[in-house]
C-alpha cells in the first residue's frame, strides 16, 4: 500500500462467516500513518484510532476462502462423482436442471462443446471457463441460490466432481481431493489470453479524429432488452431506453 505525508486511515468493515457460527459484522481496528507530530509521534508508526477490534484468527478464516488455479486455499475434503450426483439433485436441480442443462431461464452448466463461436455462443462450465478454482470458489462461496455456504467441505467436493462429469472432464468413478484437483484441465483452458489491444489495435487509433460531417440529430433506432439476473416468476421482461 502506498503512503504519503498525510494522514491515512484505514477502516474495514466486513461481514464474515466463522464456520458452524452465524455471520458477524467485524469492524477491523483502523490504524493511521502520519508524519512527525509535535506531540513526539514519529512518521510510519502504526497508531491506533480506537475504532473497532482486530479480527480474530476464526473470523479471518471464514472469510479467506478464496481457492486459486493452482488449488492454492482448497480446503481439507473429498467427494465423488456417485455422491454429488444425489446431492446435485437434491440441492441444485431445481433451477439448473438434473444435468446442468438449466430449467427456464436459469443458467446452464454443461454442454456447448464448440459453440464458443457461434452466433448465440453457449457458456456452460466446459465450454468456457478455463480453470476449475471458478466452479470450486463460485460453488463455495454462493451457492446453493439462497442458502449460501451451507455445504459442507466433502458435499462441496462432490458437487464439483459431479458438474466436472456432466461436461465429460472426469470419469464417472472420479474423486475430487485437493491432490486430484491439481491434475484437472479444463478444455477451454487455453481459450483465454492477456489483453493486448493496446498493440494489436494500436493501428485503429488516430491521435485526431475525424470531427467534421457529423450528424446534425441524434435518433433512437432501436431499444435494449434488460434480462435480470434472477429470473421473475412470470419470466417478463421489461424495456430500458
Amino acid at each position: 500500500m502506498k503512503r504519503s505525508g498525510l494522514l491515512c486511515a484505514l477502516l474495514l468493515a466486513v461481514a464474515v462467516h466463522v464456520p458452524g457460527g452465524p455471520i458477524t459484522a467485524v469492524i477491523v481496528a483502523a490504524q493511521s500513518v502520519a508524519p512527525k507530530t509535535p506531540e513526539g509521534h514519529n512518521a510510519g508508526t502504526p497508531r491506533r484510532l480506537g475504532i473497532g477490534r482486530t479480527a480474530t484468527p476464526e473470523e479471518i478464516a471464514g472469510w479467506d476462502i478464496d481457492v486459486r488455479p493452482d488449488g492454492e486455499g482448497l480446503p481439507a475434503g473429498k467427494g465423488n462423482v456417485k455422491d454429488g450426483e444425489a446431492l446435485f439433485t437434491q440441492r441444485c436441480a431445481g433451477c439448473h436442471g438434473e444435468f446442468g442443462e438449466g430449467v427456464g431461464r436459469w443458467p446452464m452448466l454443461a454442454g456447448g462443446a464448440g459453440m464458443l463461436t457461434a452466433d448465440r455462443p453457449v457458456k456452460t462450465i466446459g465450454s468456457y471457463w478455463p480453470y476449475a478454482s471458478t466452479i470450486f470458489d463460485y460453488v463455495r462461496r454462493a451457492q446453493p441460490f439462497g442458502n449460501a455456504q451451507s455445504l459442507s467441505h466433502d458435499e462441496l467436493y462432490a458437487i464439483v466432481a459431479y458438474l466436472l462429469f456432466l461436461n465429460d472432464i472426469v470419469d464417472r468413478d472420479f474423486e475430487l481431493t485437493a491432490e486430484s484437483f491439481r491434475n484437472i484441465r479444463m478444455p477451454n483452458r487455453q481459450g483465454f489470453r492477456d489483453d493486448d489491444r493496446e498493440t494489436a489495435e494500436r493501428r485503429f487509433w488516430s491521435p485526431n479524429p475525424c470531427m467534421t460531417n457529423c450528424k446534425s440529430d441524434v435518433k433512437i433506432i432501436g431499444r435494449a432488452r434488460a434480462l435480470d439476473a434472477t429470473p421473475a416468476a412470470d419470466n417478463r421482461r421489461r424495456d430500458v431506453d
